[in-house]
């Protein structure tokens, strides 16, 4: 390739774009190696299935709150790039952390202070990421954003790192080599990510207030912290147990369980900025309405799937939830609100989700599982992205390609 062809790849929109991208990535990364460690550490520590659910409850809960509030707090003084680094240096430091706990309690409270540095970094990429998108892009930036990254990362390359780090050389050091690619990520936000897109200054002339709670009457808004609310249960119940129910239920050896949670990473990717794009043909409405019933069919495939092999097929073509999250969380919220308040909005929209679908859910299903064996676990991860397509059919219309072929049409209700 060209120098000069090298230097029309390397814009800031493709440079934000592949940092956030590692970034996010390494979020899940880190977010997910307890649930795919939790077989190694289990016995050692004697932890439950209620505990694990209660571990991934704490991080949730505080990753809702530091969320929502440095989501507004951004929007009012506009001071995301020194946040961001903050948080990616806090979550590291406390992932590597993890591998120092002596039992539940001291792992109950290092991962709840990740979920504290963790909760902001999704709003304020997702702000930075659509302010330097270019509107032909913006789909297709925060699907591989949100969506790919975490997928190739944290569930795909994942699973067969940590769990050979776990084999080789122990549970303990695969956390403490998390801290390395934190700091390097830090590293490059602090020198190639600006405050406003391509370096420039922020306006002095500043917006007209708008009144945040106003957002909750938005129906929009309302029905995209609802949908988050169904569809974290669906997700943060898969990531915790699935693992664990493959290896201990299943009677999966862990190369098997590595090998399935490879192939739900790989659909994670696949999907992550696939329905994104189909949705900006079909629209964000009709792909949740479609996207989310085929989600609900992938745990009840870990249920009874036969072999590994087997399984991660059909893992593969049901995991659709994860290009749903993009649309609900980042793009129909984008496509509604104001930008003074968008960061306000996704912090809100995914602090709702994670209040009740990473919160509550793991310790009810864990709760479950003591009591009824870890199958339930999956039934109840099922309903949960059945009743997020449901509501999805609420929404208004926000795709800009299917809003103009309605105006062109003249079809009554184009406009969202």
């Amino acid at each position: 390739m060209k120098p000069s062809s090298i230097r029309a790849l390397w814009t800031y929109e493709n440079r934000l774009l592949l940092i956030l991208f590692l970034t996010f990535g390494f979020v899940f990364f880190d977010r997910l190696a307890l649930s795919f460690l939790f077989p190694f550490m289990q016995d050692e520590l004697d932890l439950s299935q209620t505990q694990l659910g209660m571990i991934s409850s704490a991080l949730a809960l505080t990753w809702a709150l530091s969320g929502a509030i440095a989501g507004a707090w951004s929007d009012a003084r506009a001071k995301r790039k020194a946040l961001l680094v903050v948080s990616v240096l806090g979550f590291s430091i406390c992932s590597a952390l993890s591998g120092l706990v002596g039992g539940f309690i001291s792992l109950l409270v290092f991962r709840a202070l990740m979920g504290l540095a963790e909760g902001p970094v999704l709003p304020i990429a997702q702000s930075l990421m659509i302010q330097s998108s270019t509107p032909s892009r913006r789909g297709l930036n925060m699907g591989l954003l949100q969506g790919s990254s975490a997928g190739l990362i944290g569930a795909m390359i994942g699973p067969p790192v940590v769990i050979g780090l776990a084999t080789h050389f122990g549970w303990r050091v695969a956390f403490y080599v998390t801290v390395i690619p934190g700091m390097l990520i830090a590293l490059c936000i602090w020198r190639w990510v600006h405050e406003h897109p391509g370096g420039a200054p922020a306006a002095d002339a500043k917006p007209a207030p708008i009144n945040r709670w106003a957002l909750l009457r938005e129906r929009n808004v309302l029905l995209c912290m609802l949908i988050s609310c169904f569809f974290l249960t669906w997700f943060i119940i898969i990531i915790s147990f699935a693992p664990t129910f493959l290896v201990k239920y299943r009677a999966f050896s862990p190369g098997d369980m590595g090998l399935v949670m490879t192939c739900l990473g790989a659909a994670w990717v696949f999907w992550g900025f696939a329905v994104p794009a189909i949705s900006d043909r079909i629209g964000r409405k009709t792909a949740l309405a479609i996207f989310a019933p085929i989600a609900a069919m992938c745990p009840i495939a870990l249920i009874y799937g036969d072999s590994a092999v087997a399984l991660g097929a059909v893992v593969f073509f049901t995991y659709t939830g994860l290009g749903c999250f993009t649309l609900f969380m980042a793009t129909v919220p984008a496509e509604t609100v104001p930008p003074q308040v968008l960061t306000g909005a996704l912090g809100l929209i995914m602090g709702a989700g994670e209040l009740v679908g990473g919160f509550v859910a793991p310790t009810a299903a864990g709760l479950a599982a003591d009591h009824y064996g870890l199958p339930v676990t999956m039934w109840i991860a099922a309903a949960g992205a059945l009743v997020a397509g449901l509501l999805a059919l609420g929404l208004k219309e926000t795709a800009p390609l299917v809003l103009q072929r309605r105006a062109a049409a003249g079809v009554a209700g184009a406009a969202p």
